[in-house]
């Protein structure tokens, strides 16, 4: 009877072992990146061919929602657009196995544009760029451009709208290589 306990617990002990030693051959993106409901995902190949893109429906992680490990060998660039920043890291893809690239994970601050009682109120975070170039249109004319500079880690500027020129406004935003509208009506 000895016996066969003995070797009952050899055996559970064994499999144990093969177990947890199964779960760190496991092809997966080595990244437990959380995104959100409403976050936005996008990936690109090496030559900047859009994947996909589409918009996350539920919180979990990134490995949850798209499949990495489907793509043909290369080396591609996520970035995960939040509400006030764009995280990008790059994943290479080697028969079937998903791995990322060290040192290739970034955030890019957006800049906050918004409206209050007749001003149009813009904000960044500098810690990756602290230089903006700002183009504000009425009615599909250009009223005002500059190129606003900081030295702190934050951008603010404050432009004070005319109340009795209601319409249609735009403001471009260009920053990181990147360029962000906001449309709003006074």
């Amino acid at each position: 009877m000895k016996t066969i306990i003995k070797s009952i617990l050899v055996v559970a002990v064994m499999l144990g072992t093969y177990t947890g030693y199964a779960s760190e051959t496991l092809n997966v993106l080595p990244t437990t990146k959380l995104v959100n409901a409403g976050d936005n995902i996008s990936v690109t190949n090496a030559s900047g061919e859009l994947i996909f893109s589409g918009r996350i429906k539920h919180t979990g992680y990134i490995t949850k929602f798209f499949d990495f490990s489907q793509l043909k060998d290369g080396i591609y660039k996520v970035e995960i657009g939040k509400a006030f920043e764009i995280e990008t890291l790059n994943i290479k893809v080697k028969n079937n196995g998903v791995a990322l690239i060290a040192d290739s994970q970034e955030k890019i601050f957006k800049p906050v544009i918004r409206t209050e009682d007749g001003q149009l109120i813009v904000s960044k975070i500098a810690l990756d760029s602290n230089k903006m170039d700002v183009k504000l249109y009425f009615e599909d004319e250009l009223i005002h451009t500059e190129t606003v500079e900081g030295r702190e880690n934050i951008i603010n500027r404050v432009y004070r709208l005319d109340k009795t020129h209601r319409g249609n406004y735009s403001a471009v935003i260009k920053t990181n290589d990147r360029v962000y509208v906001k449309n709003f009506s006074l």
